[in-house]
């Protein structure tokens, strides 16, 4: 067979490099290089995989867990992992299980797969934007002048445009008649805080709680629980967010510590004692949301006014306003809608000989290596297929 897969991704390269054993493959790349968005992931070093078993991947997944199934168990991070080293890329796994290559570079992980592609003869054409698809019959025409038996759609989604990520894909699926899943942020890329808990409360009730890492932007805020918090909370109205600054410390243990501050500084004014337990840089603000000047002294300070201030610094509300705009986000969620898809080998069950794989699909996971996994995954189970 004759295949045109449209993407340099991840999961087209995958794709290109299962279906380029048996059949003859051209991989279109409008870009001057493949993997232009992963060569920028996991700041240049590439976080390929998340070294976990297919159950514990699966609770990491944001949209329809259940259609990855099938390719997950197809090709899972362990396979991955070993498949990599086995084509001559060293590996290491950091903290939360996270794979990156072993020199730190992702320009090693673009070119095991180039190398893989070239062993396999799939012929890669940079500089080369497909802008249109037809079918006559049961053959594809591209750009109105090449034709493919079938033709495989990995163009990711629309974050990052810079490395080519404009929709392409979600305008084809379009045209052929596919849902598309309104795309919205997956994962949005100061002051750095360590050791605080992100929380995301509903009509009172708790949906979710990050610990971690995060920093304040003069967009806003960003970081490790950042990134999570906001794949789980990007098709969500009416939330409230808050920051626990000090969650190793229980309400009762926090006043304690405060009180000993206190009693040892009785002289001195609030903002200045508060520097033993805050970046300064925050003391203005937790003060100014706890309605205690900055300048009273401790002596003064009220008891109620300390039980504020615990209340504060284990919920400090931030006034959400919106998602970073999503040419800054690092993941798109939405897309193709997976139920017009055949999860076992990424066909549509619109039109025949056509397929979706990666970030085109409404399918994301969160920070972590995920979702390269989900490129490699649908892009290996489509391959195999075809």
């Amino acid at each position: 067979m004759r295949i045109g897969i449209i993407g340099g991704g991840p999961a087209g390269m995958m794709c290109a490099i299962k279906a380029g054993e048996n059949h003859e493959v051209a991989l279109f790349e409008k870009n001057e290089k493949l993997g232009k968005k992963l060569f920028i992931t996991g700041k240049g070093r590439c976080n390929l995989t998340n070294y976990t078993d297919e159950k514990d991947f699966m609770k990491n997944l944001v949209r329809n867990p259940s259609f990855m199934f099938s390719s997950i168990y197809s090709f899972s991070p362990f396979t991955t992992y070993y498949y990599f080293e086995d084509l001559g890329l060293p590996l290491k796994v950091e903290r939360g299980n996270r794979v990156f290559p072993a020199s730190d570079k992702s320009s090693d992980v673009i070119k095991t797969y180039e190398k893989k592609l070239r062993q396999v003869g799939v012929e890669v054409r940079l500089n080369t934007e497909v802008t249109s698809i037809k079918k006559d019959g049961e053959t594809f025409i591209l750009n109105d002048r090449e034709k493919f038996d079938k033709v495989v759609i990995a163009s990711g989604g629309i974050s990052y445009k810079l490395t080519g990520s404009t929709g392409d894909g979600y305008k084809f699926g379009k045209e052929f008649g596919h849902k598309i899943i309104e795309p919205k942020p997956g994962l949005i890329a100061g002051l750095s805080l360590k050791n605080v808990e992100l929380r995301v409360e509903k009509d009172k009730k708790v949906i979710s709680k990050e610990f971690g890492e995060m920093l304040f932007t003069h967009r806003g805020i960003s970081g490790p629980i950042v990134l999570t918090t906001s794949s789980k909370i990007n098709r969500l109205n009416d939330f409230e967010l808050y920051l626990d600054l000090k969650p190793a410390l229980s309400k009762e243990k926090l006043d304690n510590r405060i009180l000993r501050d206190f009693e040892d500084n009785q002289n001195k004014n609030i903002e200045n004692v508060m520097r033993n337990l805050l970046p300064r840089d925050l003391i203005a603000y937790v003060l100014d949301s706890a309605k205690i000047p900055g300048d009273k002294k401790i002596n003064q300070i009220t008891k109620e006014e300390r039980e504020e201030l615990v209340k504060t610094i284990k919920n400090f509300k931030l006034i959400f306003a919106s998602l970073d705009d999503i040419d800054r986000a690092i993941v798109t969620s939405g897309g193709i809608d997976v139920k017009d898809i055949d999860p076992k080998t990424m066909e549509s069950k619109i039109v025949p000989g056509l397929y979706f794989i990666g970030e085109v699909i409404d399918i994301d996971g969160l920070t972590g290596g995920f979702n390269i996994q989900i490129a490699n995954s649908t892009g290996y189970s489509c391959g195999i297929n075809l």
